[in-house]
Order: structure tokens, then sequence, then C-alpha cells
């Protein structure tokens, strides 16, 4: 097998990422994550699990359409491959097929588990059984695209020397890429390092047009470790999602993996076509849509990855950069400098900052942007970058409004009961008020806020952090809630249907403000998910590949 310098990025922040609890995302967030994981250089997208359910087949045709073809008069050769997750059987392969086709880089990715474990008591299939199902399926996904991937599930638990009989079947019958997922984050580096190098030496047909592909989940914290042990093995594909989410602890990090490679390019000595300077903003666009908070300490896009506290480090700081950061901020997209720019500052000012920051805005877009801007510099002597991201994620990374926060009023303290008056615009335009007491403030703006919208449903999260220092700074706030009313009457299916979770996220120097528009932005996407019937069915396949 020829090794090659270049690993391929494989992107499953849309699939496996979206198996998190709380982090499905409607059609149209995920086209806007397709779009910005094609402009940072991702080479394959895998853009979800079309048999899952209606809406997510559709959303993985949009994706196929818009980003898996170049636009109009321009060139081809960053267009990404667009794969849609199949089980092992004719109609998850077909409807995977209906999903792509309209790809120009189309690609069915297949499964079957190959573990003792999985083939006993998930598949209640014998070693024979699968090999053959592996070669019929991977034969007949084969008939319908030219790029077929091939994984078995439970890798990391499986026999090699049965693994090598499977991958040669899948080989021989048509794969193309050969995917290799530590499902649940069970192996070390040194094992994974010598089931990847075994793969390679070992599986029949292996040739230079077999891509091997490594897979790894986080349980016990080793999913980069381990995909970097695999990748150093031979792997020239890494499966990776942004911010690392996923199922359980989550898959091997985006940022981490690609990073670890341009950092240390003398050990590794390999590249990767992702454009760094993007990750932390789609860090925060993925963080956004999923009301999945990136905690601070998160290697590359955390909010202290380039902060320091100790005396001892800043002193080595200001003597060398280099001396405590082994990168540059501005490599990962963050910005070193402070954005001093104020009330005085124009629509020109603006357009121009945030063009620098990633973000590319219409016209309609940049009057809304400027007026968030013109209501936050009136409070805030200086606007920094960490500011206007916020903005901007609490604008427009968000489901269109069904109800719209108008107006807020609170009263609290040690004299009296917590009160809070909201005004909300509802889907009739109409102007709805509403007083409520509750146990604190954003207690009684959340009463208030469901005595309006009438929408049952349960607070899972509730998140609030400083974007910025000082007293003036802008506060952000993520939450995450549970729709339903807790009836145990409901039968199974509409137990599912109705006990979906959502998140939501808002900024405002009002902290009060900031926990309204949360709220609300998690119900609207609630509302939008009920009233156009999108039912993402879970917990109705078994267990998916990683």
């Amino acid at each position: 097998m020829s090794i090659t310098n270049y690993v391929k990025i494989f992107d499953t922040t849309l699939r496996d990422g979206e198996q998190s609890p709380g982090a499905t995302m409607t059609s149209a967030e995920k086209l806007e994550v397709a779009r910005s994981l094609a402009r940072m250089g991702v080479d394959i997208i895998e853009a979800g699990f079309p048999a899952a359910s209606p809406d997510d087949l559709e959303a993985v045709r949009r994706i196929a359409v818009e980003v898996g073809n170049p636009p109009k008069g321009e060139p081809d050769a960053g267009v990404p491959v667009i794969t849609g997750l199949a089980r092992a059987n004719k109609s998850d392969i077909d409807k995977a097929w209906e999903a792509i086709q309209d790809a120009q880089k189309p690609r069915i990715h297949t499964f079957l588990a190959t573990s003792e474990i999985h083939m006993k008591h998930k598949l209640k299939m014998d070693a024979e059984e699968v090999i053959q199902r592996v070669s019929e399926m991977v034969a007949y996904a084969r008939t319908l695209c030219a790029d077929v991937e091939f994984s078995p599930e439970d890798a990391g638990r499986s026999d090699p020397e049965f693994l090598y009989v499977v991958l040669g079947e899948a080989i021989k019958s048509g794969a193309t890429t050969l995917n290799i997922p530590d499902t649940v984050g069970y192996t070390t580096p040194d094992e994974f390092y010598k089931l990847i190098d075994g793969i390679i030496k070992n599986t029949p047909g292996m040739s230079e047009n077999i891509t091997v592909s490594v897979h790894c989940h986080d349980d016990l914290g080793l999913a980069t470790a381990n995909t970097l042990a695999g990748i150093r093995a031979g792997a020239r594909q890494a499966e990776v999602t942004i911010n690392g989410i996923g199922e359980r602890a989550g898959n091997t990090s985006l940022e981490e993996v690609v990073m670890a490679l341009k950092t240390r390019h003398p050990v590794f000595g390999l590249e990767t076509g992702i454009e760094t300077k993007q990750l932390l903003r789609v860090s925060r666009l993925v963080s956004n849509y999923t009301g999945i908070v990136v905690q601070p300490n998160k290697a590359i896009v955390g909010a202290n990855a380039f902060a320091h506290e100790a005396g001892i480090h800043q002193d080595g700081m200001l003597k060398h950069q280099t001396t405590y950061e082994i990168m540059r901020p501005e490599d990962v997209g963050v910005n070193q400098t402070t954005l001093v720019m104020g009330k005085h500052s124009g629509r020109h000012a603006l357009r121009s900052r945030l063009a620098a920051m990633g973000h590319s805005l219409d016209e309609g877009e940049l009057d809304k942007a400027f007026a968030r801007f013109k209501e936050l510099a009136d409070r805030k002597k200086v606007i920094t970058d960490a500011d206007l991201e916020a903005v901007i994620a609490d604008e427009f990374y968000r489901p269109r409004d069904v109800y719209y926060l108008e107006g807020l009023q609170v009263s609290c303290g040690t004299l009296g009961l917590p009160t809070a008056t909201v005004r909300l615009r509802g889907p009739d335009r109409a102007v709805h008020v509403h007083a409520s007491m509750g146990s604190g403030p954003v207690d009684a703006t959340y009463k208030a806020i469901d005595a309006i919208v009438k929408m049952p449903n349960k607070l899972l999260e509730f998140n609030i952090h400083a974007i910025t220092e000082g007293i003036d700074a802008l506060g952000e706030v993520t939450v995450r809630i549970q729709s339903g009313n807790g009836d145990s009457t409901m039968d199974a299916q509409k137990e599912i249907e109705f006990s979906r979770v959502y998140g939501g996220h808002g900024a405002d120097m009002d902290i009060i403000v900031a926990s309204a528009r949360a709220y609300i932005n998690a119900i609207n996407k609630l509302i939008i998910a009920q009233t156009e019937g999108l039912q993402v069915v879970q917990n109705n396949f078994g267990v998916m590949l990683g």
C-alpha cells in the first residue's frame, strides 16, 4: 500500500456529532454548518443518516445539491465529497443513495459490527453471516456509487484476524475506503497503532487505491491520541467532529487532530487541506446551533486556550511568546488584538471588521448587525471581537423568530418576590404581555414566557458566562430544554417525538435579557420542529457506528 503525506479530513459533525443528546439541528442549520465546513477545506462531509427520518434524508439531499456542487463559474477542485451513512441493508443504502446522488462527489458509507459482543448480542449473527452480508451489501452499494466506504463497527474490540477477512471481502466487493472505528473508545494508542498497522499489512487485496480511515471515540479521553496513532501507522483519513461532539463522551476533535499535525509537522510530516484560521469561527457556529457549550479549557478553541494568568507564565509571555504558546492564536482564528470600536464607529468599519473575522453579510444582515452593534455601543465603551462574535451568534445563528422578545421588566431583591413582566410578539404579529413571580428573576422571566407561549417543556441546563472582562462585559447564556409534559400515558412513539432536546443561545449586557433570549431561542426551535412535523426517530435503529 502506498502511503501519501496527505490526510483526508472526514467530518461527521452532522451525523455522529448530531447524535450527541440535545445536539439535533434543523435542516437549515445543518446546511449552514456544511457550507462552513466546505469553506474551511474539509475533504469529506458525512451529512447525515438518511434512513433515520424523511427530514434527515431531505437535509442530506439539500447539502448534496447546494454544498456538493461548485457555484457556477467556479472551479470544482475544492468541492467536498458528500456521504450518507447506511446500515448494511438495501433499504438504508437506497435511501443514502437517494439523498447523495446529486452531489458531484457522492459516497455511500455502510457499516456492520464485527466484534463478538455485537455479533452475539445485537446482530444475532455468526461470523460467516457477517462476512456474507458485508460482501453482498458493499457490492450492492457499489452498483449505485463508485465511491463506497465500509466500517466494521466496534473494530477496536474485534478479533484482528477476523477483521482481515471481513475487510478483504469488502475490498473484493468494491469498497474504496476502509474505516476502522473504535466505537466505544476502548483501545489505547499502542493497541490502536498495532490494529491499523496489522490491517494495512495483512488485509487481502490492500493496495494504493484503498484508503484506510480511523474513527475514534473519547470514552477514556484517548480519541485524539488514538487517531494520531492510527495516522502514524498509515491511516490517511481521520473521521472527526467540530468541538469533538458526538455519542456519549464524543468523537475525535477536528481542531485537535489538524493542529497536532500542523504544530508537530517535524514529527508527523503530514498535511491536511484545512484552513485553520477558520477553526474558531466554525467552532462557535456549531456550539451556538447545538447549544453545547465549549468548555473553557478545551484545546485549540476553548476560551482559555490562549489565556495566561499565572505570574510566571505572564512574565515568560512578555519576554517571548513561544515560552508558553506552542501555536500562534492567529492560526486558529483567535485575534490577539483588542478591537477598538465604539459608538462613533460606522457601518464600513463594522463590515470590514466582520469580514476580517470571517463573516460575510449582505446589506439586510449588515443593517441588523449594525443596529445591534449601536445598541451595545451606547452601553459599552469598547466593543471587542468577542463581543461582536456574540452579537452575530445571537442575531443570525438562531432559528427564525416565532416569538420575539420586545420588552422585559424585572423586579427583584430582598424586599419582595422576584417579578418579571415579559412582552413578546407572536407568530400572529400580535403583542402578548404577561407578569409572573418566581424564585428568582430568571425563574420569573421563564414562567412569564411559558404563560404566553404555552409550549410544555423542561429546562435541563442553564449556563451563563461573560464574553469579555470587566463589569460592562457582554453576557452569554445557553440553555437546553426538553419538549413534552412528562405524560406517562403517551405511547412509545409519541414519547420519542415529544421528548427531544433543543438548545438556545442569547447574548446581552443585561444577563436577564440574555437569559430570556436564550430560552425563547430554544422554544422557537421546539415550535418549528413540531409545526413542520420534524421527526427524528431515536433509539429505533440499534447501536449505530460511533
